[in-house]
């Protein structure tokens, strides 16, 4: 059909009936030609275009510039179903609703749509209505159309920026919220798993500080690019601001399989970047909850995965961990332990261990460093490492490091003159007025040659005024203190400082030396630069936290010429250390036993135990992935089956592979995985569906036991215990 015809026939044209005569009254002036002549310059503009369809909806005119505007020859669109040459661009449904309404023979309006073939680039907004003849035949319809590309693309590009971040590409807060929200009521009412995974970077306001914001973004965006490849199965990745990131991960509650997951993540983010300022290492926390377990609604899940998150960055960074019913009263009692550190240097509750560094030649203690625990008068005896995160978020870090140094000198005073004893310093302490005086004050008082002394500082002292820390550094080297530069190689320009500093160590620590290190290995190559490196600027290199046999050699043959870790000997005490020294040299060779008896955990807490349908309260004594070691029952014979109740919702079931009176050796069925906490827990929980199945609310699950899980009748008034109970002895642990 010509333009001529779809303007001038009976009640078909575009302009037909009551509209065409009215038209005609009002521009009786104007002569057919000069009508058309304004259409087609109309069409040309690109302001309105026409189409029309035969009655079966083949297109019977399209105008030239449209054909012109999608690079295709008019004879591939007339003839055509409209369908068949436009497809939506707003999804599948509004394609049906086109057709239903054109099969209904029903106008429609601003449908938006592209074509199949040439320029696919170009959106087209598309109107029609059915046409008839004045007896009422269907003629087709006839419709305009007009190019809505650059409005388009633009509406689609405010729209991303609305649900994704700008500079990742990921999902932003207001998606990855709308995305759970969805996810888990959908879940709900299927009684399907979701793990919600939250992460944020260590170390990443001091690539900012130091770089840039300009590094800081690209920094950002390799992150995100390692994030996506790192999680090889179906998820949602969001960036919900700063260095804070959240991953989605439907139907999955295996506790083995997420923390596989998100150690692979904190791995591919700690390896090295190189941005155009410069080369940088940061780290990665991760806190994982996961649905119905630990929340039921987005806000639980969300608020226990950032309670879990709170607690990895509290453990010490670059570790992950699970959400647990008693993360919430950790996280205030912890804020209560900051508070009380004060009390603790008064009322002297601190006391010192230490860990022994070998030369790497022959085994003997060269050295040993000085790490801080507390016996706290209500939480028990805390650790070193659980100390200094304690320690260092702390208002009291200046007076507990001061301390440590002080306190360090009056015992390595005792020690033979060859032994050193080497102490760490936090930044804020070092950058803290009166330092050097401090240290100066400690060694006078303990009468300690400053050649015994080794502070270990990290490369963060160096983002402070460089003035004062070089003063500082200096101060102390004329004084004979000894330096080393800790953390080495996971800074950002760790060569500049050597040459800047008067250190006389490097410490190499386990982003470099990872357990995994072999002979001949690519990081072994590393290892022997950098031992060539300290070898040429007359520096000691130290190696820490070695574990397996091939680290040990793998360091032996790269130079290195001083190492400590599990694999020598687990922290001592003062006492050990005087007792170690009375016997004259003190050697200690590198021993995978003793790496595997310190995987076995040291217990001392009540659990339940159920066999048949009888529950019994017994004493954990220790605990690793493949057992247990409880104590409490009598006579209990081998090959019997318990489930044991670990709490929280965690069953496992073992069997009873050795037997000695009170104290049995359990085997689990299924072995236990880390916790990201030093712990173990099961791979899977009590599932609250199960509980609801049972008349429970669905909520999440509760810290206490789950004993009842097994029927429902344990201890019920028929039920008759096989076992006795047997009054806790001594043991000795399998």
């Amino acid at each position: 059909m010509s333009l001529k015809g779809l303007l001038s026939g009976r009640n078909g044209g575009l302009f037909g009936g009551a509209e065409r005569r009215a038209s005609a009254t009002a521009n009786r002036a104007l002569s057919d030609a000069e009508k058309l002549t304004m259409l087609d310059e109309l069409e040309r503009s690109g302001v309105g275009w026409f189409w029309s369809t035969d009655p079966e909806g083949h297109l019977t005119y399209v105008s030239e510039a449209i054909a012109e505007r999608i690079n295709l020859p008019l004879d591939q669109f007339v003839g055509q179903p409209l369908q068949a040459v436009f497809e939506s661009k707003e999804g599948e449904g509004r394609t049906k609703s086109l057709s239903l309404k054109m099969g209904a023979r029903k106008s429609f309006s601003g449908f938006a749509v592209a074509p199949v073939a040439g320029n696919r680039e170009v959106v087209i907004r598309l109107s029609g209505r059915p046409a008839f003849s004045s007896n009422g035949a269907f003629l087709g319809f006839r419709g305009t159309g007009a190019d809505i590309t650059e409005e388009y693309h633009r509406e689609e590009e405010t729209a991303r920026l609305a649900r994704f971040d700008s500079l990742t590409g990921l999902s932003n807060r207001h998606r990855m919220s709308h995305s759970i929200e969805t996810t888990l009521t959908a879940f709900r009412a299927a009684k399907r798993n979701c793990a919600i995974l939250m992460m944020d970077l260590d170390r990443f306001k001091q690539v900012n500080d130091t770089l840039g914001h300009a590094a800081g973004d690209e920094l950002l965006k390799q992150v995100a690019s390692r994030l996506q490849r790192a999680v090889d199965r179906d998820c949602e990745i969001g960036r919900l601001g700063g260095d804070e990131f959240q991953i989605m991960l439907p139907d999955i509650d295996d506790r083995g399989e997420l923390g596989e997951i998100a150690s692979k993540i904190i791995a591919m983010l700690t390896q090295p970047y190189s941005l155009e300022e410069g080369r940088c290492v940061i780290g990665a926390s991760v806190g994982i909850a996961i649905a119905p377990h630990d929340g039921v609604t987005r806000e639980e899940v969300v608020r226990s995965a950032d309670l879990a998150l709170y607690a990895a960055k509290n453990g010490g960074r670059g570790q992950f961990r699970f959400y647990s019913g008693d993360l919430a009263n950790e996280a205030i009692f912890r804020r209560r332990l900051e508070g009380d550190l004060q009390e603790a240097v008064r009322d002297e509750q601190l006391f010192l261990q230490y860990q022994p560094v070998l030369s790497i030649e022959n085994d003997r203690v060269v050295g040993l460093e000085a790490l801080v625990c507390w016996n706290h008068p209500q939480r028990g005896e805390i650790d070193p490492d659980e100390f200094q995160s304690i320690a260092e978020n702390s208002t009291q870090v200046v007076e507990v490091g001061n301390w440590t140094i002080t306190q360090a000198c009056k015992e390595a005073s005792s020690w033979p003159v060859a032994l050193r004893v080497a102490v760490n310093v936090p930044t804020k302490q070092f950058m803290a007025d009166g330092f050097v005086d401090s240290v100066r004050k400690a060694l006078a008082d303990a009468d300690l040659d400053p050649d015994r002394l080794e502070l270990e500082v990290k490369e963060s002292v160096f983002f402070g005024d460089a003035n004062t820390v070089d003063k500082k550094l200096g101060a102390l080297f004329k004084m004979g203190v000894r330096l080393t530069l800790d953390e080495f190689g996971t800074g950002y320009s760790s060569l500049s400082y050597l040459r800047r500093a008067p250190f006389d160590s490097i410490k190499i620590g386990d982003m470099i030396c990872t357990p995994n290190l072999e002979e001949d290995s690519r990081e072994q190559g590393l290892l022997t630069a950098v031992a060539a490196l300290a070898k040429a600027l007359n520096m000691t290199t130290i190696a820490s936290g070695i574990e397996t046999i091939g680290q040990h050699e793998a360091l032996k043959a790269s130079g290195v010429r001083c190492v400590q870790g599990p694999l020598y000997a687990e922290i001592v005490s003062g006492e050990e250390v005087l007792a170690e020294l009375a016997g004259g040299s003190w050697q200690i060779e590198p021993s995978a036993d003793r790496m595997s008896r310190a995987r076995r955990r040291t217990l001392l807490r009540k659990i339940q135990v159920i066999h048949d349908d009888y529950s019994y309260e017994v004493t954990l004594r220790n605990l690793s992935k493949s057992g247990a070691l409880i104590q409490g029952l009598a006579d209990v014979p081998t090959e019997t089956q318990f489930v044991v109740d670990l709490g929280g919702g965690q069953l496992a079931v073992a069997t009873v592979v050795r037997s000695a009176g009170d104290t049995q050796g359990l085997e689990f069925e299924t072995p236990l995985v880390e916790d990201g906490a030093g712990g173990l827990c099961t791979r899977h929980r009590v599932s609250p569906y199960a509980l609801a199945s049972a008349g429970a609310p669905l909520a999440a699950l509760s810290p206490g036991d789950y004993k009842a899980m097994q029927g429902g009748g344990l201890n019920s008034p028929g039920s008759i215990p096989k076992f006795a109970y047997a009054p806790v002895g001594s043991y000795e642990a399998a």
